[in-house]
């Protein structure tokens, strides 16, 4: 079980398609599905965008990932507050929870393709 769990971990894609799938063999829309998805691995994505930056630079980012994340909920906060006067909270927070998909999804692929350029490189320097 522990090793499951580090896998998704380590492989939000793989969260991603198991909750997708899940969904959909349970005939959930799939756009519903498509959105249940991306908000389980956003979870996932928050542990593991740190932990991926970790292990290729040796960089603790925590707590800086975890602060981007306050001042996006407060920058969609404010436009929100200015846009309409009357915040309404379930839609804020889906909007907020889908824009940390994205920030975080991308953080992750660029973070993954350095890892594999920076692994390819030096397999062939010791080659």
């Amino acid at each position: 079980m522990q090793f499951i769990v580090a896998v998704i971990i380590l492989c939000p894609l793989l969260a991603f398609l198991i909750v997708f799938v899940s969904c959909r063999k349970i005939r959930i829309e799939q756009h519903m599905a498509i959105g249940l998805a991306a908000d389980v691995t956003t979870v996932i994505l928050f542990f593991s965008v740190p932990i991926a930056i970790q292990a290729l630079w040796e960089l603790s980012l925590f707590i800086p990932i975890y602060l981007v994340a306050l001042l996006v909920a407060l920058v969609f906060t404010y436009i929100d507050w200015k846009k309409k006067k009357e915040i309404q909270v379930m839609q804020l927070l889906k909007r907020i929870w889908r824009a940390y998909f994205l920030l975080l999804g991308m953080v992750y692929f660029f973070v993954w393709v350095i890892g594999l350029v920076h692994s390819v490189t030096m397999y062939l320097m010791a080659v």
